[in-house]
């Protein structure tokens, strides 16, 4: 039985965004559709064990959802148009329907980013339907409660419903209001992928390549907007260090320690290549564009020592100036260490400090801690690393520290 559970889990985790997605668009309803495609796994759970599992498993759960759909509306006395839709779709008469945005899941994420919705609503609904990621995973990235992020999806779902909002294409030019949602959306599911808030995997390829893959075809539909291209460019520079980010047993290699042999060069080659034709349409950088031009300065420097922190500090100051919040200017901290030394970044660390910015939240004491070491002041910088070790909810990223605060001595 584990073992069928292991492959619902493993299918769900490749497939799930696609199925949500496919049941959103023929149901009209996100909420319905995840609720559907829920019970067609419970279903899985306990047919497999006796049939195997199926071939095309993603098929298979996306056809059983939707009988479950049409089971939910016969016991509703609900045979309506949506029945005739529905029932098409399982004979595919309509798969191959033409749409202005020929991917499910991207038509989903656009959907779930209508205008009806406020910004704060988007993202945990699209995180949870597209991405998959868990509640604890959503609050822990946007920095707020569990139970805020619940109440959020719960009333964007309603929402939706509420406002009869059709859950398919939107019209072309409907797209560039929504591109800000969309690209917060994509980014999000990226970072997650790139460094995993939870769990004991430090990188969640899975995510990271679907993410990837989202942007490029986006930036395929949109290809005068800079902003895509930007993000396009970041997620192709971060992703080239994968293969060097992990040891074979999963260890976190932090990026001073990476094996940049390793990185792949014909993403870096692709990132900058985006980089380049986001800067092509003339309109300046926008905050992925920047953060793209500082992962290109560590994509092309030969090493640690050899990367320029002066661009990287001056590059961090624009996007704090574009897009202002505590986790860059803890990152024009760690900039300004390399550049200058510690003493200079201190006094940042120190405001964030004060200021209870990123309470809860390891990344604040990890920084600290590493720079009080660099100062000599190792006992604060002991209790820093430990703090932050007991924050960290990734368990490789807990390891990490634990023996950085051990390094120091006894």
């Amino acid at each position: 039985m584990s073992d069928i559970r292991g492959a619902v889990e493993a299918v769900w985790r490749i497939e799930g965004a696609r199925i949500v997605a496919t049941l959103a668009r023929v149901t009209g309803d996100v909420g319905f559709a995840e609720d559907v495609a829920q019970e067609a796994l419970v279903d899985a759970l306990r047919r497999w064990p006796d049939s195997g599992v199926p071939r095309n498993a993603g098929a298979w759960l996306t056809a059983v959802a939707k009988r479950r759909a049409i089971d939910r509306w016969h016991r509703d006395q609900r045979l309506d148009e949506r029945y005739r839709v529905l029932a098409s779709q399982l004979e595919d008469v309509q798969d191959h329907e033409w749409q202005p945005i020929d991917d499910d899941v991207l038509r989903l994420v656009f959907a779930a980013c209508h205008p009806v919705l406020s910004r704060q609503a988007q993202i945990p609904l699209t995180l949870r339907v597209v991405g998959g990621l868990t509640t604890e995973e959503i609050a822990r990235m946007l920095l707020v409660p569990v139970a805020t992020v619940q109440q959020r999806i719960v009333r964007a779902k309603r929402t939706l419903a509420a406002a009869r909002v059709p859950l398919d294409t939107p019209e072309p030019n409907e797209w560039a209001r929504r591109l800000s949602g969309v690209l917060g959306v994509v980014y999000l599911i990226y970072t997650e992928g790139y460094a995993a808030t939870r769990g004991g995997r430090w990188i969640r390829p899975d995510l990271a390549h679907e993410a990837l893959r989202l942007g490029r075809v986006l930036a395929g539909l949109m290809p005068h907007e800079p902003e895509v291209h930007g993000l396009v460019a970041l997620m192709e520079l971060q992703s080239s260090r994968f293969a060097a980010r992990s040891a074979r047993d999963g260890t976190p290699v932090l990026l001073a320690d990476q094996d940049r042999s390793r990185w792949d060069h014909a993403q870096i080659r692709r990132g900058r290549a985006a980089l380049r034709r986001a800067d092509a349409v003339g309109r300046g950088r926008g905050s992925y564009g920047l953060q793209a031009a500082i992962a290109e300065c560590h994509a092309v420097a030969p090493s640690v020592e050899e990367t320029d922190w002066d661009r990287i500090v001056v590059l961090y100051e624009a996007l704090g100036q574009l897009a202002p919040s505590p986790v860059v200017e803890l990152n024009r901290a760690v900039a300004v260490s390399m550049s200058t030394g510690p003493a200079d970044a201190m006094p940042i660390v120190e405001r964030l400090h004060s200021d209870g910015a990123l309470r809860g939240s390891h990344l604040l004491p990890s920084v600290r801690g590493e720079l009080l070491a660099q100062l000599g002041r190792i006992e604060e910088a002991r209790s820093e690393l430990l703090t932050a070790a007991g924050l960290a909810t990734n368990e490789r990223e807990s390891e990490v520290l634990r023996d950085k605060a051990a390094d120091l001595g006894p």
